[in-house]
């Protein structure tokens, strides 16, 4: 172990996500664009390795690009927290880096007082949870599960066009040894994800720290609209096959789907053009759609309603279109026994459904998982204005201390 108590007891979640605020910023959009294995996320994994081995922390990379920080031997029913360190593009500060500094923080004030875990404790650091370089969110945690076929990821290619085995081998990664691994996740004893709530729950209720019941069920798809490239002078309206139309379509129909099914979210977050000139008849069109609900029905229903219409819109301008989809994770009910016993320990704070996918979600269906919320001033998230008081973080940390010091 490096470093002293009384630099175990400095070490704060603020100043650990001070120590960051510079890694990935994006001066275009504003915020913070960290995508797996860019410069941005290997500074950022670079910084974890460090902060972690100063604590004494054993880091171990697993071959689905996540990193491992153990306190104690790695082994069974080992207690494990932690969250994300990439970004949406143009992210906020706290979605996913909150969870990680936290749980270095947590250890560190445990570390500081004796504590000695009689659990084998970890930090984890999941890759690629936004799906941002690749498309498919949590792709670390759905690698180790199973969730995401080996072969689907190894296909991947980012908007340059590289493909996921060439990033992962150069960054020293094999990948040929993707996918789910079972040892690392059968020491999973129970895992608990700490993260900004994404939403103003919180600030209605007036509290600082809430625990998670459900996640919503959540999918993407891309709509894939072909028509006709031409000349935007010289091409009469009625002689048109614009997908671009096709494209503006699916907008408007998927907010009205989601309008007609009440909790229903429905967004069109990026939108392709080729060739992109302005001057141009396009010849393709892609949106990106995000749905979620609360239960797995209601989002295909949502989906097949916007289909309809996208496959109508295409038939009426003579274009071609397809509905691809690129992720699906199903509507996830945190484990009630260990939400009882963490809502013990903290006194009784409320339990709240959250609309976003997380990693935590992707564990539920294998190990018992729970989420602790931080409280959120403005609800926004995915954005620069992303925020969380100092105050309300630390005493975020203070309810991960008492859960951790609970369960190892």
């Amino acid at each position: 172990m490096t470093g002293g108590v009384g630099a175990h007891e400095a070490l704060t979640v603020t100043g650990l996500l001070a120590e960051i605020a510079e890694i990935g910023r994006d001066p275009v959009r504003g915020g913070y664009s960290r995508h797996v294995f860019d410069d941005g996320d290997r500074a950022l994994r670079e910084w974890f390795t460090a902060r972690a081995t100063g604590l004494g922390l054993d880091v171990v990379p697993d071959a689905d690009g996540n990193l491992w920080a153990w306190w104690g031997t790695p082994g069974p029913d080992s207690v494990v927290t932690g969250s994300h360190l990439d970004s949406v593009p143009g992210g906020g500060a706290y979605d996913g880096p909150l969870g990680v500094a936290s749980a270095l923080a947590a250890v560190a004030r445990l570390k500081a007082r004796g504590h000695t875990p009689t659990r084998p404790l970890a930090v984890v650091v999941f890759a690629e949870e936004e799906g941002s370089r690749f498309g498919v969110a949590c792709l670390g945690s759905g690698l180790l599960t199973g969730a995401v076929d080996p072969d689907q990821a190894r296909g991947l290619r980012d908007a340059a066009g590289t493909p996921l085995a060439e990033v992962w081998a150069a960054n020293g990664l094999d990948p040929q040894r993707l996918g789910p691994d079972e040892q690392a996740l059968g020491r999973i004893g129970c895992f608990v994800e700490l993260h900004v709530e994404q939403g103003v729950d919180l600030v209605h209720r007036g509290v600082p720290v809430a625990l998670a019941t459900a996640i919503l069920a959540h999918g993407r798809w891309c709509v894939r609209a072909v028509g006709q490239g031409n000349h935007a002078g010289a091409t009469p309206m009625d002689a048109r096959h614009d997908p671009v139309v096709v494209a503006a379509k699916s907008v408007l129909a998927a907010r009205e789907a989601a309008l007609a099914r009440p909790g229903a979210r429905a967004t069109v977050g990026r939108v392709s053009v080729v060739p992109g000139g302005t001057n141009v008849i396009a010849s393709v069109a892609e949106t990106y759609l995000d749905v979620r609900a609360a239960d797995d029905e209601t989002v295909r229903a949502v989906v097949a309603g916007i289909t309809d219409v996208v496959r109508a819109a295409a038939e009426a301008e003579g274009c071609t279109v397809e509905v691809v989809e690129e992720s699906f994770a199903p509507a996830v009910v945190f484990d009630a026994g260990l939400r009882d016993r963490l809502a013990a320990v903290l006194g009784g704070p409320p339990a709240i459904p959250t609309g976003a996918g997380h990693d935590a979600g992707v564990l539920a269906a294998h190990v018992p998982t729970a989420m602790l919320f931080v409280r959120n001033p403005t609800g926004i998230s995915h954005a620069p204005e992303e925020s969380a008081a100092a105050e309300d973080c630390e005493r975020g940390v203070d309810a991960l201390v008492r859960v951790l010091e609970e369960l190892v």
